[in-house]
């Protein structure tokens, strides 16, 4: 029988990520780094580093791993990777160099389990037209793998996390709900359709959305990851010094998840991220429970949330679906500061 990644984890993916409020301790009071050519740093939590080379050329600096989110290594490989990937598309960069970061228990599981991994990683990367440098690996249980990617991207031309404007529209690009399907698929409560749909969304590449962004020089923007839409949208906003409200009934949900939700499968990320969140959240009181949870929900190699202005966002989501992000949904909108950071609405 083939080897079963998930009997190896209880949190997988980016569920596995250190709860946002203790990394923000672990952070607090470390030097700032004071270097002109280093344009995107810490300060601002955005997705990745970025260090000017030249007045035309700077790269973007990223890594990300975490242990299984699904039962194939193949497949773990290429969400792994995907994962990885998405920082530097985030940032509307284009990815060309990733090593590999392996921990690996060869005594407990088969080593043709590591090759799969490695081999779905790098179908990965290759489609995102970069290439494996190296890489790394220890001997460690559970298993965990990702990428550190190098990217480049014109100085002027960087997405950031900091650059939202009142006015500007909310566009997600993929539907929110993984890291309640894994969960789901753990205990046996989610059927093979919804599963395999889960697990086609966390494998997309984000560089089509890079490439849109781009196109309609977006300028604000983040993907979606452990700290779910809410936590990634309280950065942006924290970032921005302006407050975002989020259409809660207008955020897409993979299918199946808001009926686990219902159920009462809910990860234990999930009440992790409202901790985070809490005190700069407004929750207005007809906000759906179910829905509130999947906006909390740990994502894996998520959608992006752009900031769009407003005369151009029909024409990006248009875009966005023509390219295969099919659901990319406009689900809330940027506002002037208030008392609070983020407002979810029904």
């Amino acid at each position: 029988m083939p080897f079963d990644l998930l009997s190896t984890v209880e949190y997988g993916g980016c569920s596995a990520k250190l709860p946002a409020q203790k990394l923000s301790e672990a952070l607090k009071d470390l030097p700032r780094i004071a270097n002109e050519n280093l344009l995107v740093g810490i300060e601002t939590h955005d997705d990745a580093g970025v260090y000017k080379l030249t007045d035309d050329l700077a790269i973007i600096l990223t890594t990300d791993f975490f242990p299984p989110v699904c039962s194939d290594p193949y497949e773990f490989g290429q969400i792994a990777a995907a994962n990885a990937l998405s920082d530097v598309f985030a940032m509307g960069g284009t990815a060309i160099a990733a090593l590999n970061l392996c921990m690996f228990p060869s005594a407990k599981i088969p080593l043709a389990v590591l090759h799969d991994i490695l081999r779905g990683g790098l179908q990965k990367i290759d489609e995102a037209g970069a290439v494996v440098a190296g890489g790394h690996t220890i001997d460690d249980y559970p298993p965990k793998y990702g990428l550190a990617v190098t990217g480049t991207i014109h100085p002027d031309r960087i997405i950031t996390n900091s650059r939202a404007k009142p006015g500007d529209t909310l566009l997600l690009s993929k539907p929110v709900g993984s890291g309640v399907i894994v969960a789901g698929r753990r205990i046996g409560d989610i059927g093979d359709a919804d599963y395999r749909a889960c697990l086609d969304t966390m494998k997309q590449l984000n560089k089509a959305g890079a490439e849109v962004m781009q196109e309609f020089e977006v300028r604000c923007a983040t993907d979606i990851t452990g700290f779910s839409l809410l936590g990634h949208a309280l950065r942006m906003a924290s970032a921005s010094n302006v407050t975002l409200e989020i259409d809660s009934e207008e955020v897409p949900v993979l299918a199946g998840a808001y009926d686990l939700v219902e159920s009462g499968c809910i990860p234990g990320a999930a009440f992790r991220n409202l901790e985070f969140v809490e005190k700069e959240c407004l929750f207005e009181k007809d906000v759906d429970y179910s829905m509130k949870m999947l906006c909390l929900d740990a994502q894996t190699s998520g959608g992006l949330l752009m900031c769009v202005a407003e005369e151009s966002v029909a024409e990006v989501r248009k875009k966005l679906i023509d390219k295969g992000y099919s659901r990319a949904a406009i689900v809330g909108r940027a506002t002037e500061k208030r008392q609070k950071s983020i407002v979810i609405k029904e």
